[in-house]
């Protein structure tokens, strides 16, 4: 039967809580189905209200305060809440539960995992674990006593610094942890089990010494020497960057194969999918590598930004994620390319976020309203919330950013915080009011610029009008202007800047604050009419109109001395280039097009990372954005034309790069990277020629590939092209690689990815497939509906049903992670007629499934 829509949960309705637990004991006695968790809490009266404290699937032992029992009489237990409606101003509650971690199968609170103890406890996990006020303004300091037994589960791990330790009767052993630092619930962390680890020390800027810990799998120690020295980097460039040193002796992260998330920055014990743990040069590829580099990094930077000073409600959350995100690009791009990473970070922008805010279930940064928390870890909190963080530097400078951050750390630390709060550290740096600003947090939907330009030859004066409009979204038909800080600069088209009045060195800082803007730029007497370059940097997360068509943009490329610009505007002109072929089904690709595409590979491979970007055409998820209703398979048809011809055009240089040798020894370096990176990127091209004699080149390849970049680049570009040689290369794969689940996860994906509905159930009924693993549901379901869009919305619906029955199996067991799998369905309502009442058919049956209250909100929103 159909399940009740979530109760939506509002911002204004936050009051603080009634009572505050300066500290609090917790003594877990571990056992798989029947863990004892005894909790004893100093609580004291700060303000009126009733006491009560958040338990989900607890069974109640004993409840005493002050040491006497209660009675039945003496409190109520109903929703998932316990109220006891008489307490002293300051007492001590003491509890007593049980818990089933081995049934715990949402991986929410304390769960099993490979036969070991592990919590995941953001955001409301730890009321799974005891009775507690599970919100994060309630900051509490935490002792921490396991006992379980020895030979099962010899280290035991908690937030802090390690205390007492000792054996106990009966072949147990018990491990005692202290926190000295106040914390809300949501960053308790606990693991038990047998591992292997990688040690290592860092010595603070402050002179302390720091022992670091990596557990993972017994035989994966090596491993994790990556994820150490990522780590340790991480440390170093926090010190440097933002003067934060790390402030505990011990500091140990934890793989688990079985998580929801790629990582958890709980205080001191962060514990990590093993995705972003374990990699080594035969079986982890360059992205493996960078993703480990960029996660470990961020869920560290969390210790200033999430932990120090944590969110006061989760509607705060993007000033945790947001902000630590900018801080992870920021660490990327000073230990790689910047240019490279900058893109690389606007095309996951693209790709996920841009679609979110034109969708149903676009939201705010700062939503007013949710339904289930768990839901609101949206691409729109991360990603949007970090270019607004990286907009406000272009709006107010650097100097006055660095010196708003390091207000921010003084005054917040210790406290449980708001985007005002936040935003009031700025204004006290810089002088301005950024109340206008705010509204970007607020806002949902992604603002479109528009630019037309009037040149007054006589004058040498260039009219820049510039107008936005932020198209509606749900509940939000009308929309503010935003302040929209744009990068520009003047070019001079022999790749120099062109001198303007108040322009600095040809470049400037517009700030589109209202509805239309006029800006005049008046160049000295005589001078040629310059290229206007805008947005560079992609300084703000907005969409820009600009009347330029082929010619311009391929001019406009040409001149630009912006490598981010260079880029987008082969985007343009790429997408429109699909558009047109999508439109006109028996023309051929644009030889000229194709061939200033080919030239500017070659003009950047003396940059391997960037020249491999220039190959990437905008995938068909994008392309939805600008073009509906949306033919999933038609857009997919046409990019792929206009692939072959790239392919085609490259044809020589495919040749000459892939015959020159692959790095060795492997080492995951930015250099490194950049090199491989070509090689895949001509790899891929190889397979978008479509032939025999391209399939047998990728089967040599595969078969002579030194490294997991290029073996994963050469199947994945095998999959499109039926035949003996991938056959061949997907048995090889699997045979060589069936015991490392990691790289599996990879075979299932990559066949996802690109397959059919057929392929992606019968992946969904291999028997290497896994429901209660995320990383293995995910490898085929998410792989299938979030890339592969011409087959999941083929107009038979096909795609749609054999997710959405992955969907409805996936609820029974993990609810967050079914959530998430349906936000595949955001774009439906773009999709042409037959696949769009396809996806609202599955949608309304999916309603009608009883799901979970996760599931039920991502459906209702999208039907809504």
């Amino acid at each position: 039967m159909r399940t009740e829509t979530p109760v939506s949960v509002k911002l204004e309705d936050y009051t603080p809580y009634p009572f505050e637990i300066d500290s609090v004991s917790l003594d877990f006695s571990l056992e798989l189905e029947a863990t004892r968790v005894r909790t004893k809490m100093s609580v004291r009266r700060v303000r009126p209200g009733e006491f009560v404290l958040d338990g989900e699937g607890l069974t109640l032992n004993d409840i005493s305060i002050d040491g006497s029992p209660l009675q039945v009489s003496d409190y109520k237990i109903a929703d998932n809440k316990l109220t006891i409606a008489d307490v002293p101003d300051t007492f001590t509650l003491e509890t007593d539960v049980t818990i089933n971690p081995k049934a715990n199968t949402a991986l929410s609170g304390l769960y099993v995992s490979a036969g070991r103890f592990c919590s995941q406890c953001e955001a409301t996990g730890f009321r799974r674990i005891t009775y507690w006020p599970d919100r994060p303004d309630v900051m509490s300091r935490f002792h921490v006593r396991i006992d379980a037994d020895k030979a099962t589960y010899p280290i035991l791990l908690s937030n802090g610094t390690p205390g007492k330790a000792g054996d106990l009767p009966g072949g147990r052993h018990f491990a005692e942890w202290d926190d000295p630092h106040p914390k809300p619930s949501y960053l308790f962390a606990l693991c038990a089990g047998d591992y292997d680890v990688w040690r290592d020390s860092f010595t603070t800027m402050n002179g302390d010494h720091v022992d670091l810990g990596v557990y993972v799998d017994k035989g994966q120690a090596d491993r994790a020497e990556w994820a150490m020295e990522s780590l340790k980097a991480s440390m170093k460039w926090d010190e440097e960057r933002f003067g934060r040193a790390y402030d505990l002796g011990v500091f140990n992260i934890v793989a688990v194969r079985d998580f929801n998330f790629g990582a958890m920055e709980n205080k001191g014990l962060n514990i990590f999918n093993s995705a972003y743990v374990l990699a080594s040069p035969d079986s982890a590829t360059d992205a493996d590598f960078e993703a480990i580099e960029s996660i470990v990094g961020h869920e560290y930077f969390h210790n200033w930004t999430g932990n120090r000073i944590t969110c006061r409600d989760w509607f705060q959350l993007c000033l945790k994620e947001g902000l630590t995100v900018f801080r992870d690009q920021e660490f990327s791009s000073d230990l790689r390319s910047r240019p490279v990473q900058r893109i690389k970070d606007v095309m996951r922008l693209r790709a996920r976020q841009f679609a979110e805010d034109g969708g149903p279930l676009a939201h705010p940064v700062r939503p007013q309203a949710y339904g289930s928390i768990d839901n609101l870890y949206t691409a729109t909190v991360y990603e949007k919330g970090a270019e607004l963080i990286r907009a406000l530097t272009v709006l107010i400078g650097d100097d006055a950013f660095n010196k708003g951050m390091q207000i921010y750390f003084d005054e917040y630390d210790g406290t449980a915080s708001t985007i005002e709060d936040f935003y009031s550290c700025f204004e006290k740096a810089s002088g301005k009011d950024l109340s206008q600003f705010r509204l970007w947090y607020a806002q949902a939907g992604t603002p479109e610029v528009t630019v037309v330009e009037e040149w007054d030859e006589a004058k040498s004066e260039l009219t820049l009008t510039l107008s936005q409009k932020t198209p509606p979204t749900p509940k939000q038909d009308k929309k503010k202007p935003v302040p929209i800080p744009l990068r520009a600069a003047l070019l001079d088209g022999k790749g120099g800047h062109v001198e303007a009045e108040g322009w600095q060195d040809g470049e400037t800082v517009i700030v589109l604050d209202k509805a239309e803007k006029t800006v005049k730029v008046n160049l000295s007497k005589g001078s040629a009419r310059p290229l206007l370059s805008i947005n560079r940097e992609f300084s703000a997360p907005v969409r820009v109109r600009r009347d330029l068509d082929k010619a311009g943009l391929l001019k406009l490329a040409a001149a630009e001395t912006d490598p981010f610009n260079i880029w987008d505007c082969f985007q343009s002109l790429a997408k429109t280039e699909i558009f047109r072929l999508l439109d006109e089904p028996q023309s051929p690709p644009d030889d000229a097009l194709v061939s200033a595409m080919a030239d500017a590979v070659r003009l950047n491979e003396s940059d391997p990372a960037f020249a491999a970007l220039l190959t990437v055409l905008p995938d068909v998820g994008e392309l939805f954005q600008d073009r509906e209703p949306a033919d999933p398979a038609g857009l997919d048809s046409a990019r792929k034309r206009l692939r072959k011809a790239f392919a085609e055009a490259l044809a020589g240089d495919i040749t000459r790069i892939l015959e020159q040798p692959s790095p060795t020894p492997f080492k995951p370096s930015a250099e490194q990277a950049g090199t491989r990176a070509l090689r895949g990127a001509m790899i891929g091209l190889t397979g978008a020629l479509g032939t025999p004699e391209a399939a047998s080149q990728l089967k040599s390849h595969f078969d002579s590939a030194s490294n997991m970049t290029e073996s994963l680049a050469c199947l994945r570009s095998l999959i499109p092209l039926p035949g003996k040689a991938r056959d061949e290369a997907i048995e090889t794969f699997y045979a060589r690689w069936k015991d490392n689940p990691l790289v599996i996860d990879k075979w299932f994906a990559v066949q996802a990815g690109q397959g059919t509905a057929e392929d992606a159930r019968r992946l969904s009924e291999h028997p290497d497939f896994d429901m209660s693993n995320p990383n293995r549901v995910r490898s085929v379901a998410a792989a299938f509906s979030m890339t592969n869009l011409a087959a999941f919305h083929a107009p038979d619906g096909k795609g749609h049903e054999v997710i959405a029955d992955i969907i409805q199996r996936a609820d029974k067991l993990n609810p967050a992670l079914a959530a998430r799998l349906l936000t595949s369905f955001e774009q439906w309502k773009k999709l042409e007629p037959k696949a769009r009442a396809s996806a609202k058919t599955v949608l309304e049956r999916l309603q009608e499934a009883g799901l979970s209250k996760n599931a039920m909100d991502i459906v209702t929103r999208a039907l809504d």
